[in-house]
């Protein structure tokens, strides 16, 4: 029997299952989290794939991993949460750090415009700007998830918040002229 075939079959009547097997629909405010982070992930993997410099595209490899952490949090039933926070990977307090930490380090290397600014300088860096929009789509879903008593974890919501700050930082680092530091 085919795997893809019998998985996919099960969401033709507009719903899926979030872990420990609750169904849910298609047009809930998990699923609209769920797709905005997939769609980060996607964007995420499309900056890594143009960026030039080695450290960017490892610690855009390092968050595309690190988001399946959130979805799996919000994946999980409430009633189930307690059980799951033990034995699954959930976004702590050192992993926001570890991303602030990076953001200044990265703001000690190059000069973070304090004015809006238009992607485009370089494909590369146009991609990780295209990310952070999607990323930050991902957090306003958080936050209505937040606001409707879902989200199991707050640091979701910092997590997202800081990564989105990271990356457009990560994103001026990327097109910066200087060589790799």
């Amino acid at each position: 029997m085919n795997f893809l075939k019998t998985f996919n079959e099960k969401g033709d009547r507009a719903e899926t299952s979030l872990l420990y097997g609750r169904r849910i629909s298609k047009a809930s405010s998990r699923c609209e989290f769920f797709g905005a982070v997939d769609e980060a992930v996607s964007a995420l993997g499309l900056a890594r794939a143009l960026v030039k410099r080695e450290k960017v595209r490892d610690v855009l490899f390092t968050v595309q991993k690190e988001m399946f952490v959130p979805a799996a949090e919000v994946a999980v039933p409430p009633e189930h949460y307690a059980e799951y926070k033990f034995r699954g990977p959930v976004v702590t307090g050192e992993v926001v750090q570890r991303l602030t930490s990076l953001i200044e380090e990265l703001e000690r290397l190059v000069a973070v415009p304090q004015e809006f600014i238009i992607p485009g300088d370089t494909v590369a860096s146009a991609a990780i700007d295209l990310a952070r929009a999607v990323v930050r789509r991902a957090e306003r879903r958080a936050a209505q998830l937040y606001e409707e008593g879902q989200l199991p974890n707050e640091n979701i919501l910092k997590y997202l918040n800081r990564l989105a700050d990271l990356l457009f930082v990560l994103a001026r680092y990327e097109e910066a002229k200087r060589t790799e530091g």
